[in-house]
């Protein structure tokens, strides 16, 4: 197995350059004048799989975006990998905060500076450049496929049906997936959660119209003033969620499980500085790390209305917008929160306007068992190129799919990845340390590995 490292000592340059032409191509799912961008893109990583050893390699067209399958067969009896990523991004804005262009990629003190670098084009690459090193080398322990979409960043509306409909082509015996992050380099650790999501966008009408704010100022209802009183109103003075009914099926932490959760190194003040503000918030009874990864959260993602064009414009808007997501645990049920919180604003709106509300998307949490033979091919494998054993984390993100996958496949889930926090997803300088890109290459061939031995051990 030693010739997995030398030949990528060997070809890591040109892995590099790889990763970079990929991250030039500016694939936003969320808009259409990216459309042919988004082609362009699963046709060059169609090309890569095939470039990898991939035996073969197609797209498969939705109602949306296309979606990339490759698969290396080498002997049925051998354990499957499903490997699965996306290669869609998401919107660059606001572009003037970006110190270079965001699909311009800049390599600036070890890390990579583009949209896309870490979420997720270079963790589900790190999967096609693992590929090539066991392939290259003679040395591949199990099957491989890769399942690559191209809407992850706006829900995969359509990758469901074709989940659905391609059963026995995805066929396998584990998921694995990097689009998640890890402690750090120096404390390695895999997420064995990710949570849920309920994202809706809300309209507030007042008046069938714009008004003269010195006409009707202070005679009719302005809907940015009420939706922001409503907004406000959904966290109350310990910044616990306050619709009935929101924390019904939470599954509450055990004390070892916050005990375990305790162990991973966090330094408060650090954190702050990096953020650039004075002080944290949070739900009370509850450190940052447990707000972020075992427990729901409300979260306010954008809100707009009237005149924000440049200069003044005195007018009591007709309507007023926002857009609102909620992080989700285990038992809660996404359509359950999706349908509390349209119904929560609904009655809580006062009678001097309207209400209306619709869903973006939503997904459910989900959770792999620390104690399956994948869960400790993954530790083993950490613990062989980091040198030891990684902190079972629960991250804070949502990948809305995996519930899907169990559900019709019958799979668990593994989340390998190689981010950092710090790494500015979805925001301005999004970045990927180059030491993480390399050390994923490095590390996913021992999964490959040790799930075999595991496997084997399973069927003796």
């Amino acid at each position: 197995m030693k010739d997995w490292k030398n030949y990528q000592d060997q070809h890591q340059d040109r892995f590099l350059q790889e990763l970079l032409d990929l991250l030039r191509i500016p694939s936003i799912s969320a808009r259409s004048e990216n459309k042919a961008d988004m082609v362009n893109c699963a046709e060059a990583v169609k090309a890569s799989l095939l470039a990898a050893g991939a035996s073969k390699a197609e797209l498969y067209p939705t109602k949306g975006h296309p979606i990339v399958y490759g698969e290396l067969i080498t002997d049925p009896a051998k354990p499957t990998v499903l490997v699965y990523g996306h290669y869609d991004v998401q919107p660059p804005d606001p572009l003037e905060l970006w110190n270079s262009g965001p699909f311009e990629p800049v390599i600036k003190d070890g890390k990579i500076y583009a949209r896309g670098a870490c979420d997720d084009k270079g963790q589900f690459y790190m999967h096609v450049k693992a590929l090539e090193v066991m392939v290259q080398s003679g040395s591949l322990p199990t099957n491989i496929k890769f399942l690559i979409e191209g809407e992850e960043e706006v829900g995969s509306p359509n990758l469901a049906d074709f989940v659905k409909e391609n059963k026995e082509l995805l066929k396998a015996d584990v998921i694995l997936i990097s689009d998640t992050a890890m402690i750090s380099l120096d404390t390695p650790s895999i997420d064995i959660g990710v949570r849920g999501l309920s994202y809706i966008e809300v309209e507030v009408t007042g008046p069938n119209r714009d008004l003269h704010s010195g006409v009707y100022g202070g005679a009719v209802a302005n809907p940015i003033t009420i939706l922001a009183k409503m907004i406000a109103s959904l966290h109350d003075e310990n910044n616990h969620i306050t619709i009935p009914g929101f924390y019904e099926d939470v599954v509450e932490a055990t004390p070892a499980e916050r005990n375990l959760m305790a162990e991973a190194p966090f330094d408060e003040q650090e954190y702050k500085q990096d953020l650039g503000v004075a002080e944290l918030w949070g739900e009370k009874g509850f450190t940052t790390n447990e707000r972020t990864g075992i427990r729901p959260t409300l979260e306010l993602n954008g809100i707009w209305g009237g005149y924000t064009g440049e200069g003044a414009k005195t007018v009591l808007p007709s309507k007023a917008f926002a857009k609102i997501s909620c992080r989700l645990v285990p038992n809660q049920d996404s359509n359950k929160i999706t349908d509390l919180l349209i119904n929560h604003l609904q009655t809580i709106a006062p009678p001097y306007v309207t209400v209306k509300a619709s869903l973006h998307h939503g997904g459910e949490p989900y959770m792999t068992p620390i104690d399956s033979k994948e869960y400790r091919a993954a530790a083993k494998a950490i613990e062989t190129t980091f040198g030891k054993s990684p902190i079972p984390v629960r991250g804070g993100g949502s990948i809305p799919i995996c519930a899907l996958f169990e559900k019709e496949l019958g799979l668990k889930i593994i989340f390998l990845g190689f981010g950092l926090d710090s790494d500015n997803l979805h925001s301005p300088n999004e970045k990927y340390d180059l030491a993480n890109f390399y050390k994923g290459i490095e590390t996913i061939p021992y999964f490959h590995q040790y799930l075999s031995e595991v496997s084997n051990e399973g069927s003796n």
